[in-house]
């Protein structure tokens, strides 16, 4: 599963919920349910419809959950998705979003372990990674040629970085 968002508030009294997101679920996304963790254990659910709402948001209606009262038991909720739901995604690396990969131990192929990402910067063309590597911050571009491999369930990133890019 890949996260997608959290659930924020319902809307209106059919049961709606929005979806707080910047993935963009309505073309992205082909999956007929969605799932919530709900007492430290994954639990799938059907949509009905989704549309989007704004730039940041997206309206889910879900199957069974018909009206308000019901639909705010799921606001706070994050939201995942499978990994077979993202499309193109044939890879080990499917459904990565980098922004998810915040917390995650990074690790270059001839450098050993680098640290920990601590914050994605995608407000450029190219998204960086900034690493706490030994006392100093480190910014690694995100590109999906360098990525060997994306261990989730360690939450650890093995990537294959060009020569001389260490020193910068």
């Amino acid at each position: 599963m890949f996260q997608v968002g959290q659930f924020s508030k319902p809307h209106g009294v059919r049961g709606e919920l929005t979806l707080l997101t910047d993935c963009d679920v309505t073309n992205q996304i082909r999956s007929p349910y969605l799932v919530c963790e709900i007492n430290g254990i994954p639990v799938p659910f059907f949509t009905e419809h989704y549309r989007p709402k704004g730039r940041a948001s997206v309206l889910v209606k879900l199957e069974n959950v018909d009206d308000e009262t019901a639909a705010r038991r799921f606001a706070g909720l994050a939201v995942y998705y499978p990994l077979s739901a993202r499309d193109g995604c044939a890879d080990g690396r499917a459904g990565l979003d980098a922004h998810y990969l915040t917390g995650y131990v990074i690790e270059a192929q001839g450098f050993g372990e680098l640290g920990v990402i601590t914050e994605v910067d995608e407000t450029t063309l190219n998204t960086l990674l900034h690493v706490d590597y030994q006392g100093r911050e480190l910014l690694i571009p995100a590109a999906d040629e360098w990525i060997c491999t994306v261990d989730r369930a360690k939450k650890r990133l093995t990537m294959s970085l060009p020569e001389g890019l260490m020193n910068l």
